[in-house]
């Protein structure tokens, strides 16, 4: 978790064809005839000292940067991680910050533990905030864990979504690089989507996985519609090291394509603080 988005109508029946086309298409997600999304946010955990030390004054300076949205981290499950000053405020109160500053909150990372044992204290946080999505943010269960301890976890998540839908916010799962270990040659993350119920939890894809051989592009396209949202980060096979996004390997043109199969509505750049600037430059000119 350190470091673990012309001209065709010429004639009336292709303006016709063109609109039905568009029409099709996720449009509160991207931009009409674009595959370019029409905002795009950040994680706070890599900048989570920062933000804890001044929380206005680091929102300020990422929405400086062109960053539309912030994805929290729920201060109440990550308190051993920095996070419990930011407890002392309600959603509410957190929600005025953040919209004070020009950006918008619309998804928190949560661990299993809080949503196990607060889940109505976060819904209510969450509602405060005005989110209409919770991340669970890996389940962190042992390195000898099978693969149907993961499925039992899953079905766990399962009943917890099916809480938060009727609450009216969705419940999704975030990866690590460790869902895409293998165990008895069935890979984790696969046997994950298998178990999850396609309604009550959508995915949230780690594209960092790339530095490991996994391409998000290829995920949409094979699970369409079982993602919500991305974390977005560049690796460079060439320098061996994680780069602001548009220097690496990854082929964003194809990856915001595909992004529209897989139903991604949210974007969030995720990696060191100092690719925060050229990432946003790159995602302004997509």
């Amino acid at each position: 978790m350190n470091y673990s988005r012309r001209n065709f109508i010429k004639t009336t029946g292709a303006s016709i064809g063109a609109a039905v086309l568009m029409s099709q298409l996720p449009l509160n997600v991207f931009g009409f005839g674009s595959k370019k999304p029409e905002s795009f946010g950040f994680q706070v955990w890599t900048i989570r000292e920062k933000l804890i030390e001044d929380f206005p004054g680091t929102l300020k300076m990422m929405a400086g940067l062109g960053y539309k949205e912030v994805e929290m981290c729920s201060p109440l499950g990550y308190s051993n991680a920095g996070f419990e000053p930011l407890n002392l405020m309600s959603g509410r109160e957190m929600k005025k910050i953040i919209k004070d500053t020009g950006l918008k909150c619309t998804s928190s990372h949560f661990n299993m533990g809080e949503l196990r044992d607060h889940l109505e204290n976060r819904i209510e946080w969450a509602h405060g905030l005005g989110m209409k999505q919770m991340m669970a943010a890996s389940f962190w269960l042992p390195k000898d864990a099978s693969v149907d301890d993961f499925r039992r976890t899953a079905d766990e998540l399962n009943a917890i979504g099916e809480k938060t839908k009727k609450a009216g916010i969705q419940m999704g799962f975030h990866n690590h690089h460790m869902e895409f270990e293998k165990r008895d040659n069935e890979l984790i993350y696969d046997a994950l989507l298998d178990q999850f119920d396609p309604d009550l939890v959508k995915m949230q894809f780690q594209v960092a996985v790339v530095n490991i051989g996994y391409k998000a592009a290829d995920y949409f396209r094979k699970y369409p519609g079982r993602f919500i949202s991305a974390h977005l980060a560049d690796w460079s096979s060439a320098k061996d090291a994680q780069v602001p996004i548009g220097q690496g390997d990854v082929d964003w043109d194809d990856f915001f394509e595909a992004a529209q199969t897989g139903g991604i509505k949210n974007f969030y750049v995720e990696m060191a603080p100092e690719t925060f600037g050229p990432s946003a430059e790159f995602l302004k000119k997509v």
